[in-house]
């Protein structure tokens, strides 16, 4: 990597920075990270705002070495607010975290606390794990839900930002992202085939993504043509890993297209492949989270259909 910015990088990625107010340099784009720093920087401006410049620093190596001495800030993603450096993934979670993030993106801070239900039963256990003498009389009820909706119900203390709710005489304590992922959630303690705990229901929670194989693909992808009915199977891979081998029927998702996937009635089943199949799951989660009800991520991707269904498709 040079050492120093020559002047005609310099003036792009100037240019670049003050296309719009707010400028994110990641890899891929806002409709399919091509990372997990990127995906998570998306996550949380999308809560914020409806529109913002996304670079691809994947599509141009100048832009993605020089944005790096551009901002004298050594990995990716770069947010950029009003023409200057905000920061990276780690500082942009922490603005979120501690409730600083909407003034610095110049936008209200509208979150409300969600309306949460404790059942009565959860009630009674979680004020009995208070009771305890291994618990610090300043440690609070909390709930994390990540990205996945996935929930980790705990005891500790209060953080910066924290989002309180109230419920059966209990305080719940949710950071900024987990409070608007739990609109409506409720908790409860039940009993089940494999003994009691907590059940955590949300409505918020997106349907998961499925795997399918390559063989099951290609049976699917025949009968919709049997049928004369459209077939969405997404590459997510770059162009030049498409000029190498590619599965007919497939098409690119840039960001034109995955615009255009936004448009679709939420029963549209999608199926998502890149090379092997973990890019493609980040993208299938993404279209998830945004409410699709049938994704599917080809297991194996484009190497598992060309050993498993047509090995005229070449490996690389």
């Amino acid at each position: 990597m040079a050492s120093t910015l020559d002047d005609a990088t310099r003036k792009t990625l100037q240019d670049l920075v003050t296309r719009e107010r707010v400028v994110l340099f990641m890899k891929g784009n806002r409709r399919s990270p091509q990372c997990g720093f990127s995906a998570a920087v998306v996550e949380t401006l999308d809560l914020w705002l409806d529109s913002y410049h996304t670079v691809d620093v994947l599509a141009d190596e100048a832009i993605r070495e020089g944005v790096k001495l551009f901002s004298e800030w050594p990995t990716i993603p770069q947010l950029y607010v009003g023409g200057e450096f905000l920061g990276g993934a780690d500082i942009i979670r922490e603005l979120e975290d501690t409730g600083e993030l909407p003034k610095a993106l110049g936008v209200p801070d509208t979150l409300e606390p969600p309306q949460i239900t404790i059942c009565a039963g959860a009630a009674a256990q979680i004020k009995a794990a208070f009771d305890s003498p291994e618990v610090d009389e300043a440690d609070q009820l909390r709930l994390a839900i990540d990205a996945r909706y996935h929930n980790d119900l705990s005891i500790g203390p209060r953080r910066p930002g924290d989002v309180a709710v109230e419920s059966q005489g209990l305080t719940l304590l949710l950071d900024r992202r987990s409070a608007r992922r739990a609109r409506g959630l409720s908790i409860d303690f039940v009993d089940g085939p494999d003994g009691t705990g907590f059940k955590i229901d949300n409505p918020n929670a997106p349907a998961s993504v499925q795997s399918i194989s390559a063989k099951e693909l290609q049976a699917r992808m025949d009968a919709a043509e049997d049928e004369g009915m459209e077939f969405h199977l997404l590459d997510v891979r770059t162009p030049a890993e498409r000029e190498l081998a590619v599965v007919e029927g497939s098409v690119l998702l840039d960001g034109e297209r995955a615009a255009a996937l936004e448009d679709l009635p939420r029963d549209t089943p999608l199926y998502f492949m890149c090379h092997h199949g973990m890019r493609s799951m980040r993208a299938a989660e993404h279209f998830a989270s945004v409410g699709f009800r049938q994704v599917f991520n080809v297991t194996g991707g484009i190497a598992a259909w060309s050993s498993e269904v047509d090995p005229k498709v070449p490996q690389y």
